[in-house]
């Protein structure tokens, strides 16, 4: 299979993880023997520094002509004082649209070997596997209008959240059809009591679940979601909530497991899929080595298994992570007192090896 790919490495430390994910990718391609045709791209603060435009026309051009985007972060201090068009978030608020891709997959899974590194105890954690399905395309996070107008000191600020019936019904049925795939436990987070979006959010996502009667599905207010999160982690299965919601808690999952550099994402639904680690270009680690990359590569494990349905080669790449966590394999964030910590390129190294130690085993 030919996978056509546009790398878009970002900004930060999005550059580091991306370069081992890569590496992951062409190893998968070796050893399975699909071709690998690359092209890279600029978006966000590089995209800014470049052409004064945070997502570029070749850039889009590239995306919606390839089969997959990956990407490694976006976000850079030095715009922190631009007009919100010439930040760099607004390139990726566009790309997601430009991609149509308004379902963005989190996954959150404890390793085993890294049961000590949850600030939760052990028995908590221990098992945690969850999925949070997020609209990707609708909330405050696009809703218009949205301004902040009048003099200083007496400026007012908007953002609109809005959602359609039918937003919200194309979600509700990726997260069904996911869960059919898992334990079959939805439950939806919205905040019913006082928003009339999630008002409507819970109609629709109930009256959609009729057609999944194998699901079950319960319903939780997201401050109550929140609570639950670090109380019972382990009796999550599939999460479905709208943008800004799932934005806070699939990053608050991050911490349950350990790191925000453990953390994959799958944006889906158009026709082209954008992938990215959770965790943002951090700054202040950038160009230290010492970037968590695994985000990145389990990135490459949801490509391959929602852009081309090669759930063998995406099972081989979480393989692989497991089994260099499972060695005592740690980078700066997953270490713990005592441990040495090993540079983001050696952990990519690392994962490469167990990749081609299995391949070998297999064929032999």
């Amino acid at each position: 299979m030919l996978l056509d790919l546009t790398i878009l490495p970002g900004d930060g430390i999005g550059p580091e993880v991306t370069a081992q994910a890569v590496e992951v990718l062409r190893a998968v391609a070796d050893a399975h023997g699909h071709a690998l045709k690359l092209q890279t791209k600029k978006i966000g603060g590089a995209a800014l520094e470049a052409v004064n435009d945070p997502l570029p026309t070749d850039t889009i051009e590239a995306c919606v002509s390839s089969s997959a985007v990956l990407l490694g972060a976006v976000g850079s201090p030095a715009f922190d004082h631009n007009p919100g068009h010439l930040r760099p978030e607004a390139g990726l608020l566009r790309i997601r649209r430009e991609l149509g891709a308004f379902a963005n997959l989190r996954p959150a899974v404890l390793f085993p070997a890294l049961e000590d590194c949850s600030p939760l105890r052990p028995e908590i954690a221990r098992g945690t596997d969850i999925l949070i399905v997020r609209e990707l395309l609708g909330g405050a996070y696009f809703g218009e209008p949205r301004s902040i107008e009048g003099p200083t000191g007496s400026r007012v600020a908007t953002n609109t959240m809005r959602y359609s019936e039918a937003e919200i019904q194309r979600i509700a049925r990726v997260a069904f059809d996911l869960a059919m795939k898992r334990k079959k436990n939805v439950l939806s987070v919205d905040k019913a009591n006082v928003l009339e979006c999630s008002r409507l959010w819970r109609e629709v996502v109930t009256r959609t679940s009729k057609d999944y009667p194998q699901i079950t599905l319960a319903h939780q207010y997201v401050d109550s979601a929140a609570m639950s999160l670090v109380q019972h982690p382990a009796q999550f299965d599939v999460v479905l909530t709208e943008n800004m919601f799932g934005d806070i808690l699939s990053d608050q999952a991050g911490g349950v497991v350990g790191s925000l550099g453990l953390l994959a994402s799958a944006s889906i639904g158009g026709p082209v899929g954008l992938y990215e680690p959770v965790h943002g270009s951090a700054p202040n680690i950038a160009g230290k080595g010492i970037a968590n990359p695994l985000g990145a590569i389990l990135s490459v494990a949801l490509l391959l298994r929602h852009s081309f349905s090669l759930a063998a080669e995406a099972a081989a790449v979480e393989t692989a992570v497991a089994s260099v966590l499972q060695q005592g394999v740690r980078t700066a964030d997953i270490a713990g007192h005592g441990q040495i910590s090993v540079s983001t390129e050696e952990m990519g190294t690392r994962v490469v090896d167990s990749l081609r130690k299995r391949v070998r085993s297999t064929v032999a």
